[in-house]
């Protein structure tokens, strides 16, 4: 995101005198810091960033504490990615004088990461090549109950909430837990063992264990085949 585009959107862009108070969902710190040095300078992004979580039980804990208008979710999470926090917030999302939107934030452009999270109940799904402008632009949209997507993602939605022809998630994907999902896509990715069950806070014996499911429920032979698998789905 570009700070100078963030500059050049908060004098004229959202109500004057209204502020969204704002919870940022991203287990990497670093990115963490980045979206708050981009949308945190109040007095000229009227967002106020309340709080931070890195995996799907701070989150919850963050969430219910703060209230916040708009949580910024990344999709995945440690503890069962963004669909978990979804599921979890369901109540605060319904609450008629409180409701607390989602607007997923992630790297994923893949349709069942976007049609997985607003089934759960997102208002909107952008990457996060966004600009700074149009994230505080996105940012008070949901809160107004708006939709959001990223241009290209838009689409996604479309053909899987309007056509009853297609299925919109994938069959294979789907026989697949969230962990499993999980441990797929940094497999995928190249992560040995050590690094995944760093990433999610599991044992290596664990993610061995996931790893020979997903073999077994894909009908593939090794890790080559997984990476090659994933890759033409575009989950790497």
């Amino acid at each position: 995101m570009s700070s100078d585009d963030a500059q050049q959107g908060e004098a004229g862009g959202e109500d004057q005198g209204r502020t969204v108070r704002v919870v940022l969902v991203d287990d990497h710190r670093m990115f963490r810091t980045g979206v708050q040095a981009e949308i945190g300078r109040t007095e000229q992004t009227r967002v106020e960033v309340v709080g931070e979580a890195a995996d799907v039980d701070q989150a919850i804990t963050v969430i219910t504490a703060t209230r916040p208008e708009v949580v910024l979710l990344d999709v995945h999470l440690p503890g069962g990615g963004g669909v978990e926090v979804l599921r979890r917030s369901a109540a605060m999302m319904v609450d008629p004088e409180r409701p607390v939107r989602f607007l997923a934030l992630s790297v994923s452009d893949a349709a069942e990461d976007v049609i997985g999270v607003i089934r759960g109940g997102a208002r909107g799904y952008v990457t996060k090549t966004i600009t700074g402008t149009d994230l505080v632009d996105a940012i008070f949209r949901v809160a107004d109950g708006d939709a959001v997507f990223s241009p290209r993602l838009a689409g996604f939605v479309l053909d899987a909430f309007a056509s009853t022809d297609a299925p919109p998630v994938d069959e294979d994907m789907d026989r697949l837990t969230q962990r499993e999902r999980e441990v797929l896509r940094l497999i995928a990715r190249g992560y040995a063992y050590k690094e995944i069950a760093k990433q999610l806070f599991i044992s290596v014996k664990t993610v061995e264990s996931h790893v020979s499911a997903v073999l077994r429920k894909l009908q593939l032979s090794n890790r080559h085949e997984l990476t090659r698998w994933a890759a033409a789905r575009r989950l790497v």
